[in-house]
């Protein structure tokens, strides 16, 4: 999902193009998804992200246009054009690896769900500096969704992890600065 308007991060790029650590959010994002066991990847992009979805396609990545009526339109509209079960991941988590991809498709597969969200608690986001925008509450715990899905065609499940790497999704200018922080501590070599 890489079609929104990126208003909270007000940055002078769309917001899947915005970079951390050197590399647009979108491209991060598209690895993490490439280099998992998920079959394909498509990215849907709106009329509010032309310059994202012209670097997609020099890429050579599978571009959807969505009308850009914000997330939840844009997602139904990109999910008529794939088969289910599929995976949904927002283009503004830079830290997304193909490791946490598959691990969160596996806890699909041993769910009984149709579908799966995938959050975290919400004070892991504020502990790493995170904005928290978006909670809900599970068995008592207040927990964010991460962005990242497996959207079936029923009863949905909730997966919570700690993998602070799914706590980063940057919507603000600070979220971006710690993610960049986070990403050079993450590709520097274990001592």
């Amino acid at each position: 999902m890489c079609g929104g308007r990126g208003t909270r991060l007000d940055a002078p790029v769309e917001k899947p193009m915005y970079r951390v650590a050197g590399r647009p959010m979108v491209d991060r994002v598209h690895d993490a998804l490439a280099g998992s066991d998920v079959e394909s990847v498509v990215a849907a992009v709106s009329p509010q992200t032309p310059e994202t979805a012209a670097h997609l396609r020099e890429r050579g990545v599978d571009v959807v246009e969505t009308p850009g009526e914000g997330y939840v339109a844009d997602l139904d509209a990109a999910l008529s054009t794939l088969a289910r079960p599929a995976v949904t991941c927002v283009a503004d988590l830079p830290l997304l690896s193909s490791a946490l991809v598959d691990e969160a498709c596996e806890a699909y597969r041993g769910s009984s769900a149709d579908s799966l969200t995938v959050a975290v608690p919400a004070d892991l986001k504020r502990r790493l500096g995170m904005s928290v925008d978006t909670t809900f509450d599970e068995q008592g715990r207040e927990l964010a969704p991460t962005g990242l899905n497996v959207v079936g065609d029923g009863e949905g499940a909730v997966w919570v992890t700690s993998a602070a790497r799914l706590a980063v999704n940057v919507n603000r200018r600070g979220d971006g600065a710690v993610a960049g922080w986070l990403a050079a501590r993450l590709a520097q070599p274990n001592e």
